[in-house]
């Protein structure tokens, strides 16, 4: 079996968050204690996925770079692309071709937050479609669907279409940012004319799969939480929600460095050196004194 690559699109402006992210990427802010792109990856970490592509910006790309470097501190292989301008989602599969190769391949955005009982179950059950030739996307249930791809469907609970930003949404299921999609997506992504949005629109890609009988819906229940990143109070509410069920349990949600000894990416011995660089925190205090027990 071919092994699926990982793609993180963490670019774009941010201007929903402005002026918070003037600076600095709206993925490099902080989600509770640690940047917002740590959730993303560690979506990809948990799903046996170690060889990952991180699209920004070409100011932002630095940046990352200076917090996850090559991966290696993690035991998994991290390389950059960068997308110049913002010319939609679907245009990672075009930046990252060379990166994909002959693989299949995931993407997440980078400012899409996931959490849950079972989403690494469903997050693995899409890989497994890939051995199928069956592409995958997640839906979840909101109440504000026109902002978002919203799924159509028939009577029989079939998918019918899938459209973007509609005036009058058919359901209230959307397309969440995590996607699994067979190596063909490359091919199909350079023939996709640009939206008029200017963008080269993943809804687009979603429907072509939906044409051909190869897309599969996940849909997660509403005990898993999914949250797009872009507003003030998400980044408060979903700072809140992590603190909390950290008090609450005494874990933490998306430490990459818990997840990458636990799936054997590292040893101890990385992992102790890994904490004792952030032992004057509270997140270092925790691989030292909770993971390395």
């Amino acid at each position: 079996m071919k092994s699926v690559k990982g793609i993180i699109l963490a670019g774009g402006n941010g201007s929903r968050l402005y002026p918070l992210t003037f600076g600095i990427s709206k993925q490099l802010l902080p989600v509770y204690d640690k940047p917002m792109i740590y959730y993303p990856l560690s979506i990809l970490m948990l799903a046996g996925i170690s060889d990952i592509l991180i699209i920004s910006t070409k100011d932002d790309t630095p940046k990352f770079k200076k917090l996850l470097g090559n991966g290696e501190l993690l035991g998994i292989n991290i390389s950059y692309e960068i997308q110049f301008e913002p010319n939609g989602i679907a245009e990672s599969f075009i930046i990252g071709e060379k990166f994909i190769a002959n693989h299949d391949v995931a993407l997440i955005l980078g400012d899409n937050i996931f959490h849950g009982p079972d989403l690494i179950s469903n997050v693995l059950k899409a890989k497994e479609n890939l051995i199928e030739g069956c592409s995958s996307i997640f839906g979840v249930s909101v109440q504000n669907p026109e902002e978002f791809g919203v799924i159509e469907f028939d009577n029989s609970d079939n998918i019918i279409n899938i459209t973007k930003k509609p005036n009058h949404a058919k359901s209230n299921i959307i397309v969440s940012g995590l996607y699994f999609y067979t190596n063909d997506v490359v091919q199909y992504s350079k023939q996709l004319k640009f939206s008029t949005r200017g963008e080269k629109e993943i809804t687009d890609i979603n429907n072509y799969y939906l044409s051909k009988n190869k897309l599969n819906l996940i849909r997660l229940n509403p005990s898993i939480l999914w949250m797009d990143m872009g507003t003030y109070s998400s980044l408060i509410q979903a700072s809140k929600y992590f603190e909390n069920y950290e008090k609450k349990t005494g874990n933490k949600i998306a430490c990459i460095e818990e997840i990458a000894i636990k799936m054997g990416y590292i040893d101890q011995k990385k992992l102790l050196k890994i904490a004792k660089s952030m032992s004057n925190s509270e997140y270092g205090k925790y691989l030292l004194n909770h993971v390395l027990k």
